[in-house]
């Protein structure tokens, strides 16, 4: 299963290539921004972006944020498991 999941960028570890870090549950991972990169859902430090499959997909606020994830964790091992493999994947 392949959630949407809130994350909050925490740095731009390659502003050229539009790779950012976000912060997902403590989880700290590369996540590329291009689709939030530009205009009025351009993405800066300390935003929540809705994050799927390594792409930040939208820019959310953090009532959303919050709310989603707590919907998320109620899901149990799904939610789990995409931790998991969040943790295990790497964009550079």
């Amino acid at each position: 299963m392949c959630l949407g999941i809130p994350g909050q960028v925490v740095e731009f570890v390659d502003p050229e290539h539009h790779i950012a870090k976000a912060d997902v549950s403590g989880v700290r991972r590369n996540v590329n921004v291009g689709l939030l990169s530009e205009g009025s859902e351009a993405v800066d430090v300390g935003d929540w972006v809705l994050i799927h499959v390594g792409f930040a997909m939208s820019k959310i606020d953090e009532q959303e944020a919050t709310a989603t994830r707590q919907f998320l964790e109620t899901l149990g091992e799904p939610y789990e498991e995409e931790l998991a493999e969040l943790k295990g994947s790497q964009i550079e």
